[in-house]
């Protein structure tokens, strides 16, 4: 009766700390946004830091970045070097979300340009707008 009790506290344990330790070792959700500014129209940002037109983020294998483009301008989103990942279709619309998820390490770049200018949309902004890169580091 005791082994069947212990055997029974033994699985139970088990079976609790699994979706613990895996949890715990998934890779982290990033944000990353393209917002307006008034030098140049647009540039990345996390939160509320504006990161410039060009940009480098390190994160380790599995990583989600949701790219949202909150600028009132839709993109082109396109892949210029890395292991291939599945973007979807190329716009980025005006709020919209996409969630890319690095899978493999190594060096991904993808540049985002805007489909309409500054003027087209009633903007007034300093400059040319940015042609904005991204690169991200996967370990």
């Amino acid at each position: 009766m005791r082994r069947r009790l212990a055997l029974v506290l033994l699985v139970g344990a088990a079976v609790t700390a699994v979706p613990i330790a895996i949890a715990s070792t998934q890779a982290p959700t990033l944000a990353l946004s393209i917002v307006h500014v008034v030098r140049n129209c647009h540039v990345w940002a996390t939160g509320s830091k504006t990161r410039g037109p060009v940009t480098t983020i390190f994160v380790k294998r599995g990583t989600r970045l949701k790219l949202r483009a909150s600028c009132p301008m839709d993109f082109e989103l396109r892949q210029t070097a890395g292991p291939k990942l599945a973007l979807g279709g190329s716009r980025l619309y005006t709020g919209t979300t996409r969630t890319l998820v690095f899978r493999k390490a190594g060096l991904y770049k993808l540049v985002a340009k805007n489909v309409q200018t500054s003027a087209e949309i009633g903007l007034q902004t300093l400059g040319e707008d940015n042609f904005l890169k991204l690169k991200v580091r996967v370990r």
